[in-house]
């Protein structure tokens, strides 16, 4: 897929790699309906009306920012526009994207937007991704240039975390559970059977993974985080700022406030429900804080046996980076180790690549070493320094010249005898030495035999990162377990594009300020043909009230309204929110808010 036109101006965007431009969809903005603006228009005016006061004071500054409408959905190219001048960007995808190429996104600078609108029915909150979450929830607060460089901080730590197999089913169970429950008039049996999966595989997924563990402490900040004390915290994460049911019920005190800190990444949550506890932060920094102290427990900065030990366990595309620099990546199946618990060789079980610095080795991609990879690990006997660091002249001094036989002997025991045929430097170091002819052992053992081929041995005194995912991912073709389920569109049949016309000539008179005697007849046709329909009449109550038109139809669609109210427990608090809306609008506070809205566009 190529970038998407509105995209070629945005920097953040230009700069993504081939292998995350797979998820990029285009967002159809024409597809949005009446209705779908009418929610959105719904849900941010409630936001403004409630967030000006509990959410994190970054949080309306860069509503503004951001040049996001309350009017309608926006467009992201307008979006990337307004992004581009704090250096981000953002593309649309479908729903939940895996957990890697998220972080990866965020590393390049860039919001991922669900594109899908929520349903009137999901208007408090929604379980699956949709554009009110990210593009009302993520991008007013990257404003903010501490929180901004804690997200693109997080998304470099993420894309390294190690992940298994497991973690990519649980995703996928998840990711199928919110598009069920998303779904209007979805079977109830099945939504169950879903559920049950993903608790299945939940309660499956034994120790968890870096991913999962870091997946936590990401949902507990960006997606679900407070800010400031215990007794009085303001809301800064998207999932919280999206969501009007949630953004008003998670202050109360029944939702239990923790200090957050690195043990967050003990507690798991349920995507699809509502949070029983929240994790508030001191500031932005103290975030900052949390995720160096994790990142300092991975595999990418530890390295050694035990990173070499969570690629194995992992079972995944892996890279495992030399002290020389060279990477080595390929689903890693073994690790020999010495009498002192240090590891001597390592071994690849599929098609592997060498690279340094994230650039393949030219000759060394995956059809070189396509049944897998095994090399040393460690210093060579009678050779006081670090085996990369050997110069030319000390390497011929200890025999090893191309066209030569020699043995090399490793002080954990391990000898690779044969004839040089190239010595590969980069950077005044030295990564490899390919021979011929060559057989490599340890003990009794055969590591490698002549007739195997040419023996490239890696060289490097340690392994100094081990992370997720290959180091030159475009280089390795690396095929991204893009989700196969698609989100469901609801189907738009003539009974819903009548409803949907309704709306747009409700849209067409508040934003005209003429027509309003058509008010009355749109209205009895909601009645009779969509009587389950309170947004409408919401809104015509809304544009009666503000322009003092029509009294008797206002007060007829306000007994209606009442009487929804007393009859659906669901519909109460939308109702009453309404009802709140209509008197804050007429407030001087929120008409010079709406003003300064209408002039960033």
């Amino acid at each position: 897929m190529s970038i998407q036109p509105f995209s070629r101006t945005n920097k953040a965007v230009q700069s993504l790699p081939k292998h995350l431009l797979q998820f990029a969809v285009d967002q159809r903005h024409e597809e949005y309906t009446s209705v779908d603006h009418a929610v959105w228009r719904f849900i941010m005016r409630q936001n403004i009306f409630f967030l000006k006061e509990y959410a994190h004071k970054v949080y309306f500054q860069g509503l503004l920012n951001t040049g996001i409408s309350f009017e309608r959905i926006p467009r992201i190219e307008e979006m990337n526009d307004i992004l581009g001048k704090i250096d981000w960007g953002a593309v649309a995808v479908d729903g939940f994207i895996p957990p890697a190429a998220f972080m990866e996104f965020q590393a390049y600078k860039v919001l991922v937007i669900a594109c899908d609108m929520r349903q009137i029915h999901h208007i408090e909150y929604t379980p699956a991704p949709d554009i009110v979450h990210e593009a009302a929830g993520h991008a007013p607060i990257i404003v903010d240039r501490e929180y901004s460089n804690y997200l693109q901080r997080f998304g470099e730590v993420g894309a390294k975390a190690m992940q298994s197999r497991k973690d990519f089913e649980l995703y996928q169970a998840i990711r199928h559970l919110s598009i069920l429950k998303e779904l209007p008039n979805s079977d109830p049996k099945e939504v169950e059977e879903a559920t049950r999966e993903v608790e299945r595989r939940q309660k499956n997924l034994g120790e968890p993974s870096e991913m999962a563990l870091l997946s936590r402490l990401h949902w507990w900040t960006v997606e679900y985080g407070l800010i400031g004390t215990l007794e009085n915290p303001k809301i800064y994460g998207a999932g919280l700022l999206s969501s009007i049911g949630e953004s008003v019920s998670c202050l109360e005190p029944k939702v239990k406030k923790i200090w957050y800190s690195i043990d967050a990444q003990n507690q798991p949550f349920d995507i699809t429900t509502r949070q029983p506890q929240l994790f508030v932060c001191r500031d932005f920094q103290h975030l900052r804080d949390v995720l160096e102290e994790f990142a300092n427990t991975m595999a990418y900065r530890v390295g050694g046996l035990e990173g070499i030990k969570k690629a194995i366990e992992c079972n995944n595309i892996a890279t495992c980076e030399y002290s020389s620099g060279l990477q080595v990546t390929g689903v890693f199946s073994e690790v020999l180790t010495d009498q002192n618990k240090q590891p001597i060789y390592l071994k690849s079980k599929s098609a592997t690549a060498l690279a340094f610095r994230n650039k393949e080795l030219p000759g060394h991609g995956k059809d070189r070493h396509a049944d897998g990879f095994g090399a040393p690990i460690g210093r060579w006997r009678n050779v006081n320094v670090a085996p990369e660091n050997l110069s030319n002249d000390q390497l011929h001094s200890i025999g090893i010249v191309e066209g030569k036989k020699v043995t090399v002997e490793f002080e954990s025991g391990v000898k690779v005898s044969g004839r040089v045929e190239k010595i590969v430097w980069q950077d005044g170091k030295l990564l490899l030495i390919t021979f011929s002819n060559c057989s490599a052992k340890h003990a009794d053992r055969v590591l490698f035999d002549p007739a195997w081929g040419e023996f490239d041995m890696a060289v490097g005194e340690r392994i100094s990162s081990v992370f997720n995912g290959a180091a030159d991912k475009d280089a390795f073709l690396e095929v991204a377990l893009v989700p196969k389920e698609r989100t469901i569109k609801v189907p738009s049949d003539a009974k819903r594009k009548k409803l949907e016309n309704l709306y747009q000539q409700v849209r067409d008179i508040r934003e005209r300020k003429m027509g309003y005697e058509r008010l009355g007849e749109i209205w009895e046709t909601q009645q009779a043909q969509h009587p389950d329909d309170w947004l409408l009449s919401m809104e015509i109550f809304e544009i009666l009230d503000d322009s003092g038109q029509q009294p008797e139809l206002k007060e007829r669609i306000a007994k209606f309204l009442k009487q929804v109210a007393a009859t659906n427990k669901d519909k109460q608090t939308l109702v009453d929110w309404g009802f709140r809306l209509v008197e804050y609008h007429k407030m001087p506070e929120y008409r010079a808010i709406h003003e300064r809205a209408a002039a960033a566009h």
